[in-house]
């Protein structure tokens, strides 16, 4: 009989369970702990080096940095810095201190998702990860390069890690089975479904499959199929960080499938995003912009037919306006290409901003007073529409002096084929005009 005065305790999680002891049972990331790689080599070296572990959720940062705690028999001190502040920071310091005072052991400062902590909070790592009272091993899901401090960043090695891929999924199902799944089986097509709906994170893929567990036992079930795991998982979440380095990639997908006419891999990126929980407005701001930004003049009813798609979502809502948003990104992808007008638009604000504050020429200003017509505003000037062909040949539009700038040049698709052919001849006839002047 048990003990009836014994702690009640739970069983830890599956992924807890799971987790691997060596680096030998880590699967993944075998382009840093396969043989003679940089981590696997950090392991073998016998000497500890800061480092930031930089990946997306559930592809082993901690239990690396944890691996490395016990291969160097060195003490672990976690620290999330969503939960953290500087008192937090300055208490483990004091017990690194203690730790090495009283035990000799050095100690490992983990900090997880150290993105989250501000540069102060950063800074305050920095004098004794240079005295070399703490490793610091930084776990984070955004690009250090904009996240972390550089004086911090400068003394710590970068390590990315990458998604498991299937096969690497598929291995961590066959672990998990023999070692705590045995009264369930799943199907083939079951065990394609789950691991799609982990989306290459083995925690949540670990966690899926112990909720599946629960459920198969409470409902009698030893097979899951594709029915009963649709039944028991609310639906498809992807992995997905509406405000993370995730989304910004996707959207730089999305808008390059666009700009290289590929209409199928920009409606997959589209796809993807509403998948994932992006806003389906801001994904129709973005179109807008694509329009503007790369179809250009060459095509101007890509303007309009997005703006009108945004107009059907705002009308429609979701499900039945993302439709009209996948036919604008498909247009878009189809339509001719130009960034003419966007190129010339940053080349006229680059020259404005370095040019002086050049005077508006008497012609081209407006003279509703007598004392304006005086001072000569106007005076001279031609009145376009009077003009043959609706055209003033060499007349000025600069202010005087400025030297001859160009920064609209049409491309040869679409429309703007035809507004280059215009524009070719208004030049000619300036050139002309300005011969009989000479």
């Amino acid at each position: 009989m048990g003990d009836l005065f014994a702690p009640n305790q739970p069983a830890a999680p599956l992924a807890e369970r799971l987790r691997p002891r060596h680096i030998d049972e880590v699967i993944g990331q075998s382009h840093l702990l396969g043989p003679g790689k940089p981590l696997r080599l950090a392991f073998e070296s016998g000497k500890l080096h800061s480092m930031i572990l930089w990946g997306p959720p559930g592809v082993g940062k901690t239990t690396l940095a944890r691996l490395m705690a016990s291969a160097f028999d060195a003490e672990f001190t976690p620290l999330s810095a969503v939960l953290s502040g500087v008192k937090d920071i300055r208490d483990a310091i004091a017990q690194a201190e203690m730790t090495l005072q009283q035990r000799g052991r050095h100690t490992i400062l983990f900090v997880d998702e150290v993105h989250r902590f501000n540069k102060s909070q950063q800074d305050a790592f920095l004098p004794y990860v240079e005295q070399g009272l703490v490793t610091f091993i930084g776990a984070t899901t955004e690009n250090p390069s904009f996240e972390v401090n550089g004086a911090l960043l400068s003394r710590a090695q970068v390590y990315v890690l990458k998604s498991l891929s299937e096969s690497e999924m598929a291995q961590l199902f066959e672990r998990a089975h023999k070692e705590a799944l045995q009264d369930i089986t799943f199907d083939d097509d079951a065990e394609a479904r789950v691991i799609g709906y982990a989306d290459g994170d083995a925690r949540r893929f670990l966690n899926v499959l112990e909720q599946l567990q629960t459920a198969a036992r409470a409902a009698k079930v030893s097979k899951i199929d594709v029915q009963f795991l649709d039944a028991t998982l609310a639906q498809n979440l992807r992995r997905f960080d509406k405000g993370g380095e995730a989304f910004y990639d996707q959207i730089s997908a999305l808008h390059k499938s666009v700009r290289g006419s590929n209409p199928d891999a920009a409606l997959y990126w589209f796809t993807r995003m509403l998948d994932g929980g992006a806003d389906p407005r801001y994904l129709a701001r973005r179109i807008v912009r694509m329009a503007w930004e790369d179809i250009g003049l060459a095509d101007p009813r890509a303007m309009q037919l997005c703006n009108d798609a945004a107009t059907t979502y705002e009308r429609l809502g979701s499900p039945e306006g993302e439709l009209a948003l996948a036919q604008a990104v498909i247009y878009l992808a189809v339509a001719a290409k130009s960034n003419a007008g966007y190129v010339a638009y940053n080349a006229a604000r680059a020259f404005v901003s370095q040019d002086g504050s050049r005077e508006v020429p008497l012609h081209l200003r407006n003279a509703p007073t007598k004392l304006m017509k005086q001072l000569d505003y106007g005076k001279n000037y031609r009145y376009a529409h009077d003009e043959a062909g609706g055209y003033a040949a060499g007349e000025n539009y600069f202010p005087d002096g400025l030297p001859e700038v160009s920064f609209y040049e049409p491309t040869e698709r679409g429309l703007e084929a035809k507004i280059a052919e215009k524009l070719a001849h208004l030049r000619q006839l300036d050139a002309e005009a300005k011969n009989k002047k000479g």
